[in-house]
């Protein structure tokens, strides 16, 4: 039977059917479960493995570095910080004297890291919040560059600079210069220009996905693009800025093409690549030498990772959902 419902009658409305779940959720419900933890976990683990490896063989003899594996470690415990005292301190020609390489590094990136970044930074609040005749067109090809092969750009780069450019009254010398820093402009000026493609794309989409009303707002109050762009939009794209730093360091420290092409393989300008690249020796026989040398290369990286990785999932993810 049916119940007819009266005039004025209020009728409850009918349950609402439950939704299947999207595949979105069943997906994300896998990854958060114990099974997908122990699994990451082991390939955590079998990832670390032969870094594990590698540290225990840096303080081995090398003896045992160039007769066993380093497994065998735990069952003849030997330990020497002979390898570390040869790659740093080192008097002969063919192995040491990292230490001055490794302040090379640090003259090369800490530079080739700041320069692309304040370039990228105003051309990325130019592109996206000046308007001017061409900027779309202008953005799509500085976007293309990154399609070029760095290798296509060396030889011309190379000839260019060793010809000598002149900038404000400031001659840039051929990267091997004998004194003076600018043996060191040549390999800041190659790293800026083969940065700025990615840099002024990732910057520009942390610019992009700001709120036009508060540009619109701070335009209306009578600020200018300078204190909107210092005062404004540097403080709210911080952890895009902080990734960007972080893998224009990465790459910048673990350069060897760039820098034995622009720094040659001197120890007045050459950074600690191209040494650790030397260190195995000419005929690749004393690669012991390898193992501690990339540890000691290591250090700075992993300061610089750990103290801005709070910013770097977040400035990889600025910019990718607008509204």
């Amino acid at each position: 039977m049916t119940a007819t419902a009266g005039a004025g009658a209020i009728i409850a409305p009918e349950p609402l059917q439950a939704q299947p779940d999207s595949a979105v959720k069943r997906v994300r419900r896998k990854l958060n479960s114990r099974t997908a933890s122990i699994v990451s976990i082991l390939i955590a683990i079998l990832w670390t493995i032969p870094t594990f490896g590698l540290f225990i063989s840096s303080f081995r003899p090398e003896n045992d570095i160039k007769t066993t594996g380093w497994w065998t470690f735990f069952s003849n415990p030997q330990l020497t910080l002979d390898n570390y005292n040869e790659v740093l301190f080192g008097t002969s020609s063919s192995s040491g004297q990292l230490a001055s390489y490794f302040v090379n590094s640090l003259v090369i990136t800490i530079p080739s890291v700041l320069f692309p970044i304040a370039f990228a930074a105003f051309a990325s609040y130019a592109l996206a919040w000046m308007r001017f005749r061409g900027r779309d067109w202008l953005y799509i090809l500085i976007f293309a560059l990154q399609i070029v092969p760095l290798q296509m750009a060396l030889v011309p780069l190379l000839k260019l600079i060793s010809t000598g450019v002149s900038i404000g009254g400031l001659t840039l010398l051929p990267a091997w210069a004998p004194q003076g820093v600018d043996r060191f402009m040549a390999v800041w000026l190659a790293h800026t220009c083969f940065a700025l493609p990615f840099a002024i794309f990732l910057l520009h989409n942390a610019m992009s996905s700001l709120p036009g009303d508060l540009m619109e707002a701070a335009r209306v109050d009578g600020a200018t693009h300078a204190m909107i762009f210092r005062n404004i939009v540097l403080p709210l794209i911080t952890p895009a800025i902080a990734a960007l730093a972080i893998f224009q360091f990465l790459w910048v420290w673990n350069d060897l093409l760039v820098a034995l092409i622009f720094a040659g393989g001197n120890a007045e300008s050459a950074p600690m690549t191209v040494r650790l690249a030397q260190l195995a020796g000419t005929r690749g026989n004393e690669w012991q030498r390898l193992t501690s040398g990339a540890f000691v290369s290591m250090i700075i990286p992993l300061i610089v990772f750990l103290s801005l990785q709070r910013y770097f999932v977040r400035g990889l993810l600025t910019g990718s959902v607008k509204g």
